[in-house]
């Protein structure tokens, strides 16, 4: 077991990104589930929703604090795909790449997307306001091609028309 007392250099828990109030939220998160056996996921999901995402310095903290091999925590970020180690925007645009999506059209859209917000899928634009993902399939063939923007599905998207659906979202 890690003794979470010991901090060697390479496991340095700075998080320049991080306010000193979004640290003592952090803090209070892992004292709040500190005791408790198995409790590495619930303070990552707490630990997420207060600071929106798990870069490496916050995960090397929460192992040091909870006597978790670094790994571990590693693996369970890696493995969860709720969990992200990247800011994500405060709206997320899905493209369908499924087999319907792409033949009418999939392809151009997402590219037109990340032309247009300046993004690669799986990545977040400066302003935080997008984030671009890529999926196979959302189920909804018979409308292709689709993309959702948060909880809102948009059916036979046109390249031209991306923009004027995504305007609404501030």
């Amino acid at each position: 077991m890690v003794d979470p007392q010991s901090k060697p250099a390479f496991q340095s828990t700075d998080a320049p990104d991080f306010t000193a109030e979004e640290m003592s939220a952090v803090d209070a998160i892992i004292d709040r589930h500190r005791s408790t056996p198995g409790s590495l996921i619930p303070v990552l999901e707490d630990v997420q929703e207060a600071l929106g995402y798990l870069p490496p310095a916050i995960q090397r903290k929460i192992a040091l604090s909870l006597g978790v091999p670094l790994g571990e925590v590693y693996g369970v970020v890696t493995f969860y795909s709720f969990f992200t180690m990247v800011p994500r925007g405060r709206h997320t645009v899905k493209c369908c790449l499924g087999t319907a999506c792409y033949v009418r059209g999939g392809k151009k859209i997402l590219e037109k997307l990340s032309t247009t917000l300046g993004i690669e899928p799986g990545t977040t634009t400066a302003d935080r306001r997008f984030s671009l993902e890529t999926v196979r399939c959302l189920g909804a063939c018979g409308l292709a091609p689709v993309i959702t923007a948060d909880a809102d599905t948009f059916r036979h998207v046109k390249p031209a028309r991306l923009m004027e659906l995504l305007d609404k979202y501030d």
